[in-house]
């Protein structure tokens, strides 16, 4: 879980590079390269405009990091009830496992 919480801040880094936060741009550039393999839409210019400005709290046309993070766990959101589903389609209760 460390990588991953590591991962998540170094991309945001990674695409705001010098700045404190995400302009327009690279938070486009983010989700495009970053975000393809499970978002829809991402090659739509339009539609990553509108998901930033809908995590966009304080309107100021930039991506902070804790805009970003509300991204992050709505996606992780998701794809935990995505998978859930797929089990109780595949017939099977999730199998509980022991977190390390």
């Amino acid at each position: 879980m460390e990588s991953a919480i590591k991962t998540v801040v170094e991309v945001y880094l990674k695409f705001a590079g010098t700045k404190e936060n995400l302009s327009g741009s690279a938070f486009q550039k983010m989700v495009k390269k970053q975000l393809g393999n499970i978002m829809t839409d991402t090659d739509s210019s339009g539609a990553i405009k509108e998901m930033r400005q809908g995590l966009d709290d304080n309107q100021d046309g930039k991506v902070s990091f804790p805009e970003y993070m509300t991204l992050v766990g709505y996606l992780a959101n998701t794809l935990s009830e995505q998978k859930v589903k797929d089990q109780e389609a595949a017939g099977g209760a999730p199998a509980a496992q022991e977190i390390p």
